[in-house]
């Protein structure tokens, strides 16, 4: 095991450990609304991450947005390839914490400080949910 440069606590967590590249953002997140959910892109016009794929990363959103259809879009974009591999939210809900469970997507929410200060977009990540951690395993070239 690779030792930390830097490490997130998370308040709860629960999934596998994974690891992945990290996505940041500023802006809270939907998987119904905000997500194409044939190409894993955020496609939302103005999002903050308009443009970029969720296929595989480790995301960092500040909130969870929507509700009830929040749950099956995980399980719909799981079984179409195109997951990210962790969602690691300040707050979210429990439609989506549901949803990532039976997706079997690694979720995690509250953290011991911003993300931003730890993690930048780009760097390689490890999601422990057993140990409620988020390690910066190496940084990403930008």
């Amino acid at each position: 095991m690779s030792a930390a440069l830097a490490t997130l606590r998370v308040e709860r967590a629960f999934g596998p450990v994974v690891e992945g590249e990290a996505v940041v953002s500023a802006e809270g997140f939907s998987p119904r609304y905000d997500l194409d959910r044939w190409s894993g892109v955020i496609t939302k016009p103005g999002h903050k991450l308009e443009g970029t794929s969720i296929r595989d990363k480790i995301c960092f959103f500040p909130s969870a947005k929507g509700g009830i259809a929040a749950g099956w879009a995980f399980y719909d974009i799981q079984h179409k390839g195109i997951a990210p591999r962790a969602l690691i939210f300040g707050v979210t809900n429990p439609v989506m914490v549901q949803g990532a469970v039976f997706a079997n997507i690694a979720i995690t929410e509250g953290w011991d400080r911003a993300p931003a200060e730890v993690v930048r977009t780009g760097d390689w990540v490890r999601v422990d949910p057993a140990r409620r951690i988020v390690e910066v395993l190496r940084r990403g070239g930008h």
